[in-house]
């Protein structure tokens, strides 16, 4: 499996990192190897190297605004889980969308908007 690049957004990073701590425990627990960070999702633009974009619920009224910025699956984090800081559901959530995205594409070079 590809090392994903994973990036949780909400309106200032901080609750979103706090979960990205848990998925990186889950991912540890089942020997997945994924880089997970959070940042405020105006600080979305710095990164062009994303395989999924994870919203807060808090700012998933943006998700449209994004899915023009960026050729990648953009997703919002069940509000659910987001408030129990499931990141175990989150991860495998991702991961999901992530393999049928990649079995859609078979093979196709990374997804990123070119400029």
């Amino acid at each position: 499996m590809k090392a994903y690049k994973i990036m949780l957004a909400c309106a200032g990073g901080f609750s979103t990192s706090m979960l990205v701590t848990q998925m990186r425990k889950a991912a540890k627990k089942k020997g997945i190897e994924v880089s997970i960070d959070a940042v405020a999702e105006s600080a979305l633009n710095n990164y062009n190297d994303l395989d999924i974009i994870l919203l807060g619920p808090q700012v998933g009224h943006i998700k449209p605004e994004l899915e023009k910025e960026f050729n990648i699956p953009i997703e919002v984090i069940d509000q659910l889980d987001y408030g129990m800081m499931n990141g175990e559901k989150v991860l495998n959530d991702a991961l999901a969308v992530l393999e049928k995205s990649t079995d859609a594409t078979k093979g196709a070079s990374k997804n990123e908007k070119g400029e």
